[in-house]
């Protein structure tokens, strides 16, 4: 914990790098999603932090719903984040919006790396609205974990996207936004999550 910014923290405190992960628009950080990620690679020897953006830890405290925080207000309080753990070790990202406004901050921050959960590229049935213009530049390494049919940006129309040779998309099977597959595809929730955990483990250790 910080006087700015509360962090909870998973895996040991001499972890070789720091993953710290935001939540998605509607849910905090102790959300069944980034509690299994969070668990996951702290098991795998990351040092795990979870933080709240100003709007969710006020609903937490006063049990009413707020409005999200500005996109200004967003990005401070990642920028707050990364000054309180240093960026020299740390890969920063999260779920769908919390990813987002990680990849906006993350060349000014000089951090080693980017991890997205769920990149939301347009808003659902919107596919015209993207969202990718500093994707197209963005120079810190980044791993885009993506469900194949994820509303906010399915596999097919990501690949017709022009982003930065920065930019890894690991495809997770017939995933959705939170990557559940459908019980036809003979996958499990479970599978999905432990593949996405694979491929980030490899992607935060080359950035060791």
């Amino acid at each position: 914990m910080n006087n700015l910014v509360e962090l909870q923290f998973d895996g040991p405190r001499d972890g070789a790098t720091t993953i710290a992960l935001a939540h998605g628009a509607g849910q905090g950080m102790d959300s069944r999603f980034l509690s299994f990620f969070a668990a996951e690679l702290a098991k795998r020897g990351f040092r795990v932090a979870r933080f709240e953006f100003p709007y969710m830890m006020e609903h937490r405290r006063t049990g009413k719903g707020k409005p999200r925080d500005r996109p200004d207000v967003l990005k401070a309080t990642w920028l707050k984040v990364v000054a309180s753990l240093g960026p020299q070790k740390l890969v920063i990202g999260g779920k769908s919006m919390g990813g987002r406004i990680a990849s906006l901050i993350a060349d000014e921050a000089g951090v080693r790396g980017l991890v997205c959960l769920g990149y939301p590229f347009h808003p659902v049935g919107k596919p015209d609205q993207l969202r990718v213009e500093h994707l197209r530049t963005i120079k810190t390494p980044t791993l885009i974990v993506q469900g194949e049919r994820d509303t906010f940006g399915n596999r097919e129309e990501v690949g017709r996207y022009e982003l930065s040779s920065k930019i890894h998309i690991h495809w997770v099977h017939d995933g959705d936004h939170s990557f559940k597959p459908r019980k036809k595809s003979g996958r499990t929730e479970q599978q999905n999550w432990e593949d996405a955990s694979d491929r980030i483990e490899s992607f935060a250790n080359v950035r060791r």
